[in-house]
C-alpha cells in the first residue's frame, strides 16, 4: 500500500477494527503505510506528518527485519535453536531488550506466554514485538527533533502516545480512554481472526470466556503487547490477579 496522508478526523482503517483500537476524532493529519504484517500510521496536531513517519518508518522496518520469524533470513530464525542465554549473547543490540522482556513474561506469568509456544527449537516474538517497536519509534521520533506538536503511533492498532493527550475507542466496547504523553494501549482478541492465540500449557487455543481485553500501561507499549496476550490467555480473573500482582500501573479493559 503507498503512503497517503487523510485527514485524521476521517474513518479509520479497516486495520483497526481487525486488530486493536482505534484513535476518535482528534484533529490533525494522518500517514499510513505497511509493515510487518499490518498498517503503521502516524498521526499529528502541530507538525507535519512525516516530519515523525521517517523515524518512525525507519525503525518498524528494521524491526521487522531483524525479528520476522516468517523469513528464514532474518536473525530470529537464526538464533531460533540457542537457549535464552546464547540468544541474548548473540543478537542484535538494539532487540536485545524484547528478548530479554519475552523470556521474562514467560517466566512470570508461567509460561501462559511463550516466545517458544511453537516448541523447543523455535523463536516466536510476535505478541511483543509490535509494542517494542513503538516504544523504539517513540524513542527516535523524539531524538530525531520531529518538529514539536503532538504525535500519535500506531502498529496495527497498538498506539503510543509520543506527544499529547489522544482519545481512543477501546476495540469491541463503547469505552474511550485517553492516552497521555508516553502512554500506550494493545489489544488482543478472536473475533475477526478467529482462534488463533495458544495458550503454551496446555498447547491449545486460549478459552478465555470473553471477546478481547485491552491493556494501557502508562510508559510501555511493549509491556501492553505482551500483556494484553497473556491477560487473554489467563482469562478476567486470574488476569486480572496478575495485573494487580505484577503491573499494578497499568489498566485492563475487559470486552466480553
Amino acid at each position: 500500500m503507498p503512503l497517503r496522508r487523510i485527514m485524521f478526523a476521517a474513518v479509520a482503517s479497516a486495520a483497526f477494527s481487525f486488530s486493536g483500537c482505534r484513535a476518535g476524532n482528534n484533529g490533525g493529519e494522518r500517514v499510513e503505510w505497511t509493515v510487518m504484517g499490518t498498517v503503521a500510521a502516524v498521526q499529528t496536531r502541530g507538525c507535519p506528518p512525516a516530519a515523525a513517519r521517517d523515524p518512525a518508518k525507519a525503525v518498524f522496518s528494521r524491526v521487522e527485519s531483524l525479528l520476522n520469524a516468517h523469513d528464514p533470513g532474518s536473525e530470529i530464525s537464526s538464533l531460533s535453536g540457542l537457549d535464552d542465554a546464547a540468544v541474548l549473547s548473540r543478537c542484535d543490540g538494539g532487540v536485545r531488550a524484547c528478548y530479554g522482556e519475552a523470556f521474562r513474561f514467560r517466566d512470570i506469568s508461567g509460561g501462559a506466554f511463550n516466545p517458544r509456544w511453537k516448541g523447543d527449537g523455535t523463536l516466536d516474538l510476535g505478541a511483543i514485538a509490535k509494542g517494542f517497536a513503538l516504544d523504539e519509534a517513540a524513542k527516535a521520533v523524539s531524538e530525531q527533533g520531529a518538529a514539536a506538536g503532538d504525535v500519535l503511533l500506531d502498529l496495527g492498532g497498538n498506539l503510543k502516545s509520543v506527544r499529547g493527550e489522544w482519545k481512543v475507542a477501546v476495540y469491541g466496547g463503547d469505552k474511550v480512554v485517553v492516552l497521555h504523553p508516553g502512554a500506550a494501549i494493545a489489544t488482543s482478541g478472536e473475533t475477526f481472526r478467529g482462534r488463533h492465540i495458544f495458550d503454551s500449557r496446555t498447547g491449545e487455543c486460549a478459552r478465555p470466556g470473553v471477546k478481547s481485553v485491552s491493556v494501557i500501561h502508562p510508559s510501555s507499549a511493549m509491556a501492553a503487547d505482551a500483556l494484553s496476550t497473556i491477560l487473554y490467555i489467563l482469562g478476567e480473573s486470574e488476569g486480572g490477579a496478575f495485573l494487580k500482582k505484577h503491573f499494578p500501573e497499568a489498566q485492563a479493559v475487559w470486552v466480553k
